[in-house]
């Protein structure tokens, strides 16, 4: 029997037409952000900024973030000259005209030859250093500690890298925050956290007229804000 079966009349039925489909509305594609010039921080020796500079990487990947590493004793330079949008810095610091927040604290620790008898203990105190020749390098960024310790008789020395090469070799201690020991570590010297001294602690600064969205975004980033994160 034929498919398509014809009617008296002589006419072929023909199905009934499907209804339009409605036309699909492509889909709305949200604008990328215009790159951006390029986030400068600075960063003392020492400072430990990668856990959020890999956030940053994340949440603004339309400007990219340049690690700039300043000395100490210019830090403050390194932001009313423009080298740096915001910088991690140590206290003390020249803080007028600045907005300055605290980030942490870092136990300072006593760094000696490998051999020391004062790397029996676990910690020291003041204390157990009486006597001891404490070198201060040039950039050092403790200050006057207070300590029962004796001066060196030879010329200071310029360096914290050469302070530590010089405490190895047994000529004396060196007292630095914990991390700049172990940006300086070396095989033949070794450390102890140094209880009851003052702690140093480590900030972020950024100019007063220089508090842009960039910078707020940065500050929000160590505070521990995410992309999902309401302000």
């Amino acid at each position: 029997m034929a498919q398509n079966r014809a009617s008296r009349g002589g006419r072929v039925r023909r199905a009934p037409a499907k209804p339009a489909q409605p036309k699909k509305q492509p889909k709305q594609i949200a604008p990328t952000p215009a790159r951006l010039p390029a986030f400068r921080l600075g960063a003392v020796p020492g400072a430990t900024p990668g856990k959020w500079i890999r956030q940053w990487r994340l949440q603004r990947p339309h400007q990219r973030i340049e690690l700039i590493e300043i000395a100490f004793d210019a830090q403050v330079e390194a932001l009313t000259q423009g080298l740096v949008d915001a910088a991690i810095c140590r206290r003390p610091l020249a803080e007028d005209g600045l907005h300055v927040i605290a980030l942490y604290e870092e136990t300072p620790v006593v760094v000696m030859s490998a051999d020391s008898s004062l790397a029996a203990a676990d910690e020291l105190t003041p204390q157990d250093l009486d006597g001891e020749v404490l070198i201060t390098p040039r950039d050092d960024v403790l200050g006057e500690l207070g300590l029962p310790t004796e001066a060196p008789t030879f010329a200071a020395i310029d360096t914290t890298e050469d302070a530590i090469a010089t405490a190895a070799a047994g000529a004396g201690i060196v007292v630095v925050p914990m991390s700049l020991a172990r940006l300086h570590h070396r095989k033949d010297a070794t450390y102890r956290p140094l209880v009851g001294a003052a702690t140093s602690d480590v900030v972020l600064a950024w100019l007063l007229d220089r508090d842009a969205e960039d910078v707020q975004s940065f500050v929000g980033v160590t505070r521990g804000r995410t992309a999902r994160s309401s302000r």
